[in-house]
């Protein structure tokens, strides 16, 4: 929002691969030109909301580049009462099973979801799509705004392929240190740093790796 793609071009031109999380929700024609530019740009993954007609909008626009589409199933800031009061009978792992196979049958690349729901979708999904977890924490660190959090490694092991640690590393006083320290813990919980992606994934981008068990 401060900065756009002017910011997101400077990163490309340095090699770093760049997560654009825009969570694209449109009329179909939108998305589909929105993402067709940011398709352009060269960035390797764009998370649209998890609605099938948003899906295959952005699946269109991004044509024949590399680009990944990830669907949105329910942003970890909502909890069971949340959807209740938005008019959903689901429970929040219900929905997000919902929404993650129509989104993938849609053409999604991968998902986003909780950790909490990580398990669950992986099976669901199978062993190709990518799986985003968000709303990732170390045990000390503060929930923020997430109401569905987890741990590195409680993500790792339910199955996620990448895992979002936002604020315990962007807004502490020395972010590389907070960066040994979330190493250091996954790697204490007998998980490893993944030297190579499997063939079928992205190269993980520096400061958003791929970790697996």
């Amino acid at each position: 929002a401060a900065e756009g793609m002017p910011f997101v071009r400077e990163l490309l031109a340095d090699g770093i691969q760049v997560f654009l999380d825009l969570k694209l929700y449109d009329i179909g024609e939108t998305v589909k030109r929105a993402t067709a530019r940011l398709a352009s740009s060269g960035v390797t993954f764009l998370t649209v909301h998890g609605s099938v007609p948003v899906v295959r909008a952005a699946c269109q626009g991004r044509g024949e580049s590399p680009l990944k589409i990830l669907a949105v199933t329910v942003l970890t800031s909502l909890d069971g009462q949340d959807i209740a009061e938005e008019g959903f009978s689901q429970t929040v792992s219900g929905l997000a099973a919902l929404r993650a196979r129509a989104c993938l049958a849609a053409g999604a690349d991968g998902l986003i979801c909780s950790a909490l729901e990580a398990a669950r979708l992986r099976t669901i999904a199978g062993p190709e799509p990518i799986l985003v977890t968000p709303g990732v924490r170390s045990p000390s660190a503060d929930a923020g705004g997430q109401k569905r959090v987890a741990t590195p490694a409680e993500a790792l092991a339910a199955g996620a392929d990448y895992i979002v640690v936002g604020r315990q590393i962007s807004r502490a006083p020395d972010p590389c240190l907070a960066m040994e320290r979330l190493k250091n813990e996954i790697a204490a919980a007998g998980l490893s740093y993944a030297k190579e992606c499997r063939p079928t994934r992205p190269t993980p981008p520096p400061g958003l790796p791929l970790w697996e068990p």
